[in-house]
């Protein structure tokens, strides 16, 4: 049987329709201040790989290490304050597609709503966000965060109706769906004045990994699963273009991506445990490609270590549509799309995918 790889297949760019009231703010949020630049902070202590317990003092301890290499300062409420005051109203994009097996972990959260308030931001104006309000339930984020804070979800369910403006959408025609808009979330466009990113690290199906970019992007508009059909996915383009269009662009000012744990296969879910990993490390920056570029590396060598089926890898033997390759590691349910981070790079500026030109500060604690 022949070799068959990703790369030589033709990205066919569908015609997009980004229609939007906003314009972009003079220095927009992505890539922000520090493009090219990522923080990376490692501790053995951070979670037990037995329990999954998360050591809520080590945690505090990579934030605030984390914070100030990137932004240079002594104290970490400067560096919160670079980003954000008393007057901002702030989303959270928590990530909980694979709760409760895997989400952006609550103790992560927590700690980034205590700086906050250190720089003034009332709890009540924060605001944790996510599309599924089923998903979010398990996460219960309300037990590590002061009363006050809201958490708010677009959808009760997946098919569930929304809460989305009719004004901010991408239209696209992807595979003759009936419903063509993908909209953004009331609460990016009415409400919050900034955003902070929290992924986790793990693989996808479709786009090869779910990180900074796909989070921000498919986490805060509806309608995005029919990008994907068969074995074919659209996630090429189609992330990069959601995540560019304001003011979603412009007000997600900061990216930490949660690497307490991970997942190296049958991502975004983690419905077997066999799949989970603890790389034990969180990575701070404003720049979603570097940050997504150093998940790519991360989780690639996981899967090579694992012996999996390489992305690039689409012979017959290793492309199956259907469930079955959420369990099997040598199985890709789509043609995996890896690139759509170096596409948001080329494209939109998003940020740098050189990983030559990406500056790494590595942080052991």
């Amino acid at each position: 049987m022949p070799l068959v790889l990703a790369a030589d297949v033709q990205h066919e760019i569908p015609k997009y329709r980004v229609v939007t009231r906003f314009k972009p703010a003079e220095k927009p949020g992505m890539p922000g201040p520090y493009a090219g630049q990522v923080v990376a902070v490692h501790s053995e202590k951070s979670i037990d790989a037995g329990s999954e317990k998360v050591d809520l003092p080590t945690v505090r301890e990579m934030m605030s290490r984390g914070m100030r290499s990137l932004t240079g300062d002594r104290d970490p409420r400067d560096s919160w304050a670079r980003f954000f005051s008393a007057s901002d109203t702030v989303g959270i994009k928590v990530n909980c597609s694979g709760a409760p097996g895997i989400m952006s972990t609550p103790e992560v959260v927590g700690e980034i709503v205590r700086n906050l308030g250190t720089v003034g931001v009332k709890p009540e104006n924060v605001y944790i966000y996510e599309r599924f309000q089923n998903q979010v339930d398990t996460a219960h984020y309300d037990r590590y965060v002061p009363g006050g804070v809201h958490i708010w979800t677009a959808e009760t369910g997946r098919w569930g109706g929304g809460n989305y403006d009719p004004a901010t959408y991408v239209e696209v025609n992807f595979f003759g769906e009936e419903d063509t808009r993908s909209n953004l979330g009331r609460i990016v466009s009415e409400r919050l004045t900034k955003i902070i990113n929290v992924p986790n690290l793990k693989d996808h199906g479709a786009s090869g990994v779910t990180g900074c970019l796909k989070n921000i992007a498919y986490g805060s508009f509806s309608n995005v699963a029919r990008s994907h059909s068969g074995v074919k996915t659209n996630t090429y383009s189609f992330i990069g273009t959601l995540a560019a269009v304001e003011p979603l662009r412009s007000r997600t000012v900061l990216q930490v991506m949660d690497g307490l744990k991970g997942v190296w296969h049958g991502g975004p879910f983690s419905s077997n445990r066999r799949f989970r990993f603890y790389p034990k490390q969180i990575m701070f920056g404003t720049d979603p490609v570097a940050i997504d570029r150093m998940e790519l590396d991360i989780i690639t060598a996981k899967r090579n270590a694992e012996h999996a089926a390489p992305f690039e890898d689409i012979s017959p033997a290793h492309l199956k549509s259907g469930g079955a390759g959420n369990d099997d590691p040598q199985i890709h349910r789509y043609i995996r799309e890896p690139g759509h981070i170096e596409y948001a790079a080329t494209t939109f500026g998003l940020g740098v995918y050189d990983i030559t030109k990406i500056k790494v500060t590595r942080i052991e604690i």
